[in-house]
Formats: structure tokens, sequence, C-alpha cells
């Protein structure tokens, strides 16, 4: 998926088919915020206005080229778990045995369909910071542009939480459940925490 055209894509995504649908949209997302971040360390790099902040710039340009591409695998992870639950469920269960295997590979298919999101939730908590700091030390011109990354980085982890929780809601190891429920509404608090803050700085100084 990450191969596609943009055109390509959005005509997949607005087509019957159940995937890519959401999740892949909020890794997507994450993608987009990464590099306007490292857009916004270019603009800043080799300017003598920003010099006391080249090696920071620099090393965002790293971390976010690097960071968008996981993003990008990340569309085609949610779509994969997507249709490996779907085989799952259309496992044969004419007997008690197949039942079982049906039940248990179905549990495994919900936990990675989970996890897929969960890490793309992970990710927007590190873009956040990023694109924080490429607001209060990036390019003024460019700050804007630092501000979308953070609102990327708000609305893809939105949306990857959204996706977690709706498979959450099926899986029926509770430890397993909890534990992802609680690592997540603590990541969205320290996200929205990082956003508020940096669109509060952004927005006196537009």
């Amino acid at each position: 998926m990450k191969e596609m055209s943009l055109r390509s894509f959005l005509v997949e995504l607005a087509s019957d088919s159940p995937a890519p649908g959401g999740g892949s949209v909020a890794a997507f997302d994450g993608a987009m915020g990464a590099s306007l971040v490292s857009m916004v360390a270019r603009l800043t790099v080799g300017k003598e206005k920003y010099k006391e902040h080249q090696a920071i710039m620099e090393e965002l340009m790293k971390d976010c080229d690097k960071m968008r591409d996981e993003f990008l695998d990340l569309m085609d992870k949610d779509s994969n778990a997507f249709n490996d639950f779907m085989k799952a469920m259309r496992l044969p269960k004419n007997t008690e045995e197949e039942k079982k295997e049906r039940t248990f590979a179905m549990q495994e298919a919900l936990k990675k369909a989970a996890l897929v999101p969960m890490e793309t939730l992970r990710r927007c908590l590190d873009l956040a910071k990023k694109a924080e700091i490429a607001v209060e030390r990036g390019n003024v011109n460019a700050v804007t542009d630092a501000g979308t990354a953070l609102l990327l980085a708000s609305s893809s982890a939105k949306a990857a939480s959204y996706n977690v929780l709706i498979n959450l809601k099926s899986i029926k190891d509770e430890d397993f459940a909890n534990q992802l429920k609680s690592e997540l509404e603590s990541l969205l608090k320290a996200i929205d925490d990082i956003v508020l803050r940096g669109l509060k700085s952004l927005e006196e100084n537009l």
C-alpha cells in the first residue's frame, strides 16, 4: 500500500473494501506529520539565525525521516492485521476441535489488530515531542507547518486509539486488554498535553 500513488490509495480507501480503513489512515496522518517536521528542520539547517539549533534540527531530520517510513509500514501492517482476522473468521467450525482452533486464531488476530494501532499511538507521542521542538526552535517562516504536524500527531493518535479500543472489546484476555487500555489512556494524555502546549506557543506568535 505504501508504494501506491496518493490517488490510487484514496480511490481504494473510498471503495467498499473494509481495508484500508481508519487504522491505515491514522498511520498515514503520522507519516505526513513526520514529513512536515522533517521539512521544517531542513528549512532551519544552514540558516545563520538558527545556528544554535543546528544539531537538534539535523537530529530531527534524521529521526523524522525514519519515523515517516515506520508510519508507512504501519499502514500496511494495519490492513494486513484486518485481513488476518478475516482469514481466521473463515476457518471451518464443523467440529468442536475446529471451533476451538477458530476461536484461538480469532483471538490472536484480534490481539494483532489491537497491537498495530497501539504502535501507531506510541509513535505519535514521539512525533508530538518532535513537532513541538520544531514549533519552538524551527524556522519561524515554517512554524505553521510544525503546528500542522502537531495537529496530525493528535488526529493520528486519536484515530489509532479508536482502532485499539474496538478490538479490545472482543478480546477475552482481560489482562492483555486492561494493560493496553491503561497504556493507551496515558499516551493520549501525554500527547494532548504536548499538542495543547505547542499550539498555544504557536498561536501566541501568529
